[in-house]
């Protein structure tokens, strides 16, 4: 049996005569720069997302990017997230100019909020939880956290739309949420793509504002800007598959459950979901031993898998200059070494599922 990783070979073919439908529109408008589907994308995220605001970019990166910069984060400042993320998370920081200052993590890979008070120094702005694989970080105590300390917060979202945590949606949580819309995400584009959501106008009104090119009108400038927007193109097909995630979500989420059912925890680790959560799915990762091992053996037997990341960005060459050492961050690196990403499409079908789960069991045999 072979079982891809992702599957969006499926994705377009399940689509494929709405998405040329989408194609014949856009390009028939001749609006492919701006035009009605982002505007429709933006009052459909704001309402999705619970919030007064989104403004619709080219990529999570810049919604990142841009969400610290509109709350002040300038050269020299710190910005306080965790070490086990993608890489955006830290590179963003660095190119403003702030420091990363790392915080270890909890079981679940999220960040461990009993850690972070003793990270706080005078410089730090933000503090920046990312809601890896799905899951949202413990926010009420972020939130008491930054209350105290009269500290931002921006959430990097960027895996985990349509998530919550105490009922709280994802991206309305803080001060800015940060999505992106590759083609990888649940709400996948069919390129580069990103948002942020927001309750201040002042952050929005900036934001769409800078994203291009800082242009009030065609002949006014007020602000030198960027070049960060999402195409229509991008924007109509999220509109689409928008209104299909719910629906996709539900099917990452019985997939979970099956994986839950059949793989034999003796060996193998993956949190469960608590009562105050409602976890999405982007990935399921399990932690295991001898994880290299069996990553060979489940190739053998035709499952692809991932490894979401084998190195922490503290250890990564790039981050040499940020003064960090192996043993810092325990947590991480110990994850590091076994955690194992399975396939959890939503076109998994449960023979697929069972068949992954029995034969990591086998493999512990």
């Amino acid at each position: 049996m072979k079982v891809p990783y992702v599957n969006l070979k499926k994705q377009y073919l399940s689509e494929k005569k709405y998405l040329n439908k989408i194609f014949d529109d856009v390009l028939f408008s001749g609006n492919y720069v701006g035009g009605k589907y982002v505007e429709n994308f933006e009052n459909n995220i704001k309402k999705f997302c619970k919030t007064k605001y989104c403004v619709s970019l080219n990529s999570g990166t810049d919604a990142l990017t841009m969400a610290l910069h509109l709350l002040g984060v300038r050269r020299g400042d710190e910005v306080i997230t965790t070490p086990n993320s993608f890489i955006a998370s830290t590179s963003v920081i660095v190119h403003l100019g702030a420091k990363p200052v790392f915080v270890d993590v909890l079981d679940d890979q999220n960040i461990n909020p009993e850690l972070i008070e003793r990270k706080i120094s005078k410089k730090t702005k933000v503090i920046m939880p990312v809601h890896l694989t799905g899951r949202v970080c413990k926010m009420d105590k972020v939130i008491k956290i930054a209350k105290k300390y009269n500290l931002k917060i921006v959430e990097d979202a960027a895996q985990a739309i349509g998530s919550k945590y105490n009922g709280m949606m994802s991206g309305s949580i803080g001060d800015v949420g940060c999505f992106s819309a590759h083609p990888l995400k649940n709400l996948n584009a069919i390129g580069d793509s990103g948002y942020l959501t927001t309750n201040s106008k002042r952050i929005y009104d900036l934001a769409k504002d800078l994203r291009n090119h800082g242009m009030t009108n065609r002949d006014k400038i007020k602000n030198f800007g960027y070049v960060s927007r999402m195409d229509n193109l991008q924007a109509a097909i999220l509109n689409y598959r928008l209104s299909k995630l719910p629906k996709i979500i539900n099917s990452r989420r019985k997939n979970y459950k099956i994986y839950k059912k059949y793989l034999k925890r003796k060996n193998i680790f993956f949190p469960d979901e608590t009562k105050n959560e409602f976890n999405t799915y982007h990935t399921f990762v399990i932690q295991v031993p001898n994880r290299d091992r069996l990553r060979k053996y489940l190739s053998r037997k035709g499952i692809g898998t991932s490894i979401h990341y084998p190195i922490p960005i503290h250890l990564q060459p790039a981050s040499k200059k940020l003064g960090y050492k192996r043993g810092d961050f325990i947590k991480t690196e110990s994850q590091s070494k076994k955690i194992l990403t399975l396939p959890i499409n939503q076109y998994l079908t449960e023979k697929e599922l069972i068949y992954i789960s029995e034969s990591i069991n086998n493999f512990y045999k």
